[in-house]
């Protein structure tokens, strides 16, 4: 018996030991994964750092030798050069405008065509289905000279709306997004409503719609900061300096007698920052939306 006992007892501190070298190992790896996290994050960060601390350096300090982490003498002239001396102000309304227009728009498509194919039959509902399911195989930007051929065609170039047009078609996976929403609503709900004499419109703005407020807030955040930070069609779109976005006006910022980095810094800064509050506000529901994308794309 003494000899069972010694034998268990030999085991449970072999079984303890075995569980403090395996603690010992996962504090080694979350310690050596928290380093790597925050040299990543060091990393990352510094571009941003950089440039906020450069903004705000008078431009004869940015150019010296030796320029350092810290900015020697605080000026905001390369803020008060933008906000003065430039058409921000209308480059922030054109953006503003245009990304509120496409948000507005894709939502109430995507919206539309989720509820159609997931909720009604009708003739080539599967055709449509799969021709949106295929969109994804073709890249935007192959797009650009069709969008150009046929804005210039329809007189909208330099034109909010020959901005707005191509830009919706940013819209499948907001509807791939809508249609597994619906498919998810029970059936039983969809014929209470139709004993209660409930219409297709009447399901779809006071049954569907409403359960699904927290996707459609989420889609619509990640839905305009797409639009804002978009450049290469508005570039393209827009001549008229009046016309840009602020994504494009920015590069109008220049100087006759070379580069002016603070002040390109201070440009992109302000150029960027409506979109950064827009993101720290509503982080959440930002990140909400990217897994949703990224789930269906994946």
């Amino acid at each position: 018996m003494n000899a069972n006992m010694s034998v268990a007892g030999a085991v449970d501190d072999a079984s303890i030991a075995r569980r403090r070298k395996l603690i010992r190992a996962l504090d080694i790896g979350g310690l050596v994964a928290t380093i790597i996290t925050v040299v990543g994050a060091i990393f990352w960060a510094f571009p941003l750092y950089w440039a906020v601390v450069t903004s705000f350096k008078p431009e004869s300090d940015v150019v010296k030798v030796g320029s350092g982490l810290w900015p020697e003498r605080f000026t905001l002239e390369s803020y008060a050069h933008v906000l003065v001396d430039t058409n921000i102000g209308t480059w922030y309304l054109n953006s503003l405008t245009t990304s509120i227009a496409v948000t507005v728009l894709v939502l109430i498509i995507a919206a539309g065509a989720g509820y159609a194919i997931s909720q009604l039959n009708f003739p080539g509902r599967k055709i449509l289905w799969y021709i949106i399911l295929a969109s994804f195989m073709i890249p935007i930007p192959a797009l650009i000279v069709n969008h150009f051929v046929l804005m210039s065609q329809f007189k909208l170039i330099n034109t909010w709306l020959g901005v707005i047009l191509p830009q919706l078609v940013y819209g499948p996976v907001t509807v791939i997004i809508y249609k597994q929403f619906f498919d998810s609503v029970p059936k039983e709900l969809r014929e209470a409503a139709k004993i209660d004499n409930a219409n297709e419109f009447q399901m779809f703005f006071r049954l569907y719609l409403p359960m699904n407020w927290g996707i459609t807030t989420a889609l619509a955040i990640i839905t305009f900061i797409g639009a804002w930070n978009q450049f290469l069609w508005p570039f393209l779109a827009v001549t008229e300096e009046p016309m840009m976005n602020v994504t494009v006006g920015i590069t109008q910022v220049t100087d006759a007698f070379g580069v002016k980095y603070a002040r390109d810094l201070g440009t992109a800064i302000l150029a960027g920052l409506p979109v950064a509050i827009v993101y720290l506000v509503f982080q959440r529901k930002v990140t909400e939306a990217i897994m949703l994308s990224a789930g269906i794309k994946g």
